[in-house]
């Protein structure tokens, strides 16, 4: 099937007129030319860091060396050049998201922090003692430890959604959880990033609501392979970070309903949030910046406006077309492996394969894959409650992005026929 790979890796715009090129994407991505242990890097560890088009690196070098200088406080014309460049990033992510406002994109460090933001500011500012948060098996630890904290801080209650065999969000659950009234706030991954799985946004989002509910979508992993349209999907906060989508890291996204965020109490204080301050009282900045406090990511939020332009060129349809192929390659490929184990049968999945293998640790699957230049990555991926449920303590999981190639798979499926010898 490697023959076939350059007529599957033609699929869909990149620019009107101009097909799909795998192999000319990759030539945007400095990284990919390299060797790793003598052999060509096969990078299947997208889903936990995406490597950076030379487009991000150049922007950041570009602002660096022509236009720094700190934001929003300046007068100069070298402020005022650097500031109209990071605010123009917040447009690009309110078009990203399709949202109402500019207003309502935060900046943050990352997807984590947007979760304790909302944790600390909506958690114990809007929600009461006695409420509930819902949240489900297969959330990423960033999205149950702050909600561990908000309980044990402010008596709010947590919940958890049970997921199927399938690796689905079991929705008969979900709903019975609901019913009562109580529960103030869903959160919930909209794409899991150990199986896959997404979650029917738009379908959580109305039972939510007709239960009281707000909810907040942590979209870290879908954000990356489909378009994300918070007003669509009738979310209420929606969360990703900036390394994933072929930005840099330190900087991540709250998106939020303007009125949820007028309502809220600032997360930080200091410089930058505040409108007026004396030592007997200080009042806040406006929505957004109320929660931006201090010298923010500058360069970092110019490298994601980046990373967006860089996309938006390739077009999420174009995008998620390569990435459907990738994956429908790489389930029928490692299927076909005795003793390999695909962990999760959901209907609706992206590029996100864990699996297992019979006597062997997914460490050493990760190890010895390394010695022939692929990378992909082992453990409990920050899921350690759904390692739980699914009865494992670790899984080995290849995960894809806009670069990956249908001859990358192959080399994966080959390498771990020989890990399966290995252990034989």
């Amino acid at each position: 099937m490697v023959g076939d790979a350059g007529a599957m890796n033609q699929i869909g715009p990149r620019i009107p007129g101009v097909p799909f090129n795998v192999d000319r994407i990759r030539q945007d991505f400095p990284i990919l030319s390299q060797s790793v242990r003598g052999k060509k890097l096969v990078f299947l560890d997208s889903a936990a860091s995406a490597q950076k088009p030379r487009a991000v690196i150049e922007a950041m070098s570009h602002a660096m060396e022509t236009q720094y200088a700190n934001v929003h406080r300046g007068l100069h014309w070298m402020s005022e050049r650097t500031t109209d460049a990071y605010e123009s990033v917040r447009d690009q992510v309110a078009s990203l998201l399709n949202a109402p406002s500019r207003d309502e994109i935060v900046f943050t460090r990352n997807t984590t922090e947007a979760i304790n933001l909302v944790a600390h500011s909506y958690g114990r500012g809007v929600l009461q003692p006695g409420q509930a948060v819902l949240i489900s098996e297969m959330e990423h630890h960033s999205n149950i430890v702050p909600w561990q904290m908000l309980r044990d801080a402010h008596g709010i209650r947590l919940l958890v959604a049970p997921v199927t065999d399938a690796g689905e969000l079991d929705m008969a659950a979900y709903e019975s959880l609901l019913a009562d009234g109580n529960v103030g706030l869903v959160a919930i991954t909209h794409m899991s990033n150990v199986l896959g799985t997404y979650t029917p946004a738009a379908r959580v989002a109305a039972l939510a609501h007709r239960f009281g509910a707000r909810i907040l979508f942590d979209g870290s992993q879908a954000v990356v392979h489909r378009a994300a349209d918070v007003q669509a999907i009738d979310a209420d906060f929606y969360v990703f970070t900036g390394h994933k989508l072929y930005g840099p890291t330190g900087i991540g996204v709250l998106w939020a309903r303007a009125e949820l965020l007028d309502r809220m109490p600032p997360f930080l204080g200091g410089g930058d949030m505040i409108s007026s301050v004396s030592f007997e009282k200080s009042t806040w900045a406006r929505v957004p910046h109320k929660f931006e406090a201090g010298t923010p990511a500058i360069l970092e939020a110019i490298g994601l406006g980046a990373a967006i332009s860089y996309v938006n060129e390739i077009g999420y349809d174009a995008i998620a077309a390569h990435e459907q192929s990738l994956t429908d390659h790489a389930l029928a490929t490692l299927s076909t492996i005795d003793g390999l184990y695909i962990i999760g049968r959901a209907q609706d999945r992206g590029g996100v394969i864990s699996f297992t293998m019979d006597g062997a640790h997914a460490h050493d699957i990760a190890t010895l894959l390394d010695r022939n230049g692929i990378a992909v990555r082992a453990g409990h991926h920050c899921a350690e409650p759904l390692m739980q449920r699914l009865g494992l303590d670790s899984t080995a999981r290849a995960s894809f992005a806009l670069y990956t190639t249908h001859a990358e798979i192959d080399a994966l499926a080959e390498n771990l026929e020989r890990v399966r010898s290995f252990f034989q």
